[in-house]
């Protein structure tokens, strides 16, 4: 075999070589938005206060229930930014539990991981 058709058949085999890799792109796999974080975690952090929830609804971002008497309401709302706002509102004889709006929010801080 002459060593220019070595040469050639060097270069074919290679290029079929290299015509055989293939790079993939990495996948990332979304995980739950900011909102469904937060909605998550509002709601888990509403029960770990003790406030019993009588309605849900992620669509509106509004959770309401009631602790001992005390009317609560919970609003998580999606911001311009793409940041989330959580609001939680306690109204009526507050003085039974006056530790309630803390609790709330030390659960809500540990459900988001903080």
């Amino acid at each position: 075999m002459s060593p220019a058709l070595r040469a050639i058949l060097m270069s074919v085999l290679a290029s079929a070589m290299l015509a055989g890799c293939v790079a993939y792109q990495p996948v990332t796999v979304p995980g739950p938005s900011s909102f469904d974080a937060a909605w998550n975690a509002a709601l888990g952090g509403a029960r770990d206060a003790g406030v019993q929830v009588s309605s849900s609804d992620p669509s509106t971002g509004l959770i309401r229930g009631t602790k001992d008497g005390i009317d609560v309401t919970v609003v998580v709302a999606r911001q311009g930014d793409g940041s989330v706002r959580v609001q939680f509102d306690a109204k009526g004889p507050t003085q039974r539990d006056p530790g309630l709006s803390n609790r709330f929010s030390q659960a809500y801080e540990r459900r988001m991981g903080r």
